[in-house]
């Protein structure tokens, strides 16, 4: 024998061939599940409306906080203990799959752009001049 059959040829080769084609989804099957996916996706395009919609009430509430603390004689706009409870809470909350360190990250984008709508209402609220 010359091994002319290539080096890539072996007598395992064909065995692997035939259960690739075995394992295969049959068309029935990538029908369903392309079905399957597109119910995934519209339950996906829900959830994130109502995630936008809970997003932007906790923004209004966050200015509503910082129109409160101006009142109160409050003058920073970061409040680290309180930030340091909204993500020991969320934390606390998350039982997965979202591993937690990007839980967090998500949460801290979230108090990070809550603080900015609230300064930028200072900014506009506070009379030239002081």
């Amino acid at each position: 024998m010359s091994g002319s059959d290539g080096p890539d040829r072996g007598p395992g080769d064909a065995t692997r061939r035939r259960a690739a084609r075995r394992d295969a989804p049959t068309p029935a099957q990538r029908d369903a599940a392309a079905q399957e996916l597109a119910e995934v996706r519209d339950r996906i395009d829900e959830l994130d409306k109502r995630i936008v919609a809970l997003l932007n009430e906790r923004a209004a509430l966050g200015r509503d906080a910082g129109r409160v603390k101006r009142i109160a004689g409050r003058r920073a706009v970061k409040d680290p203990d309180r930030e340091r409870e909204v993500l020991l809470r969320v934390a606390m909350a998350n039982p997965g799959p979202l591993p937690q360190a990007d839980l967090l990250s998500i949460y801290r984008r979230i108090v990070a752009a809550t603080r900015g709508l609230e300064g930028r209402d200072r900014t506009h609220d506070d009379p030239p001049g002081g």
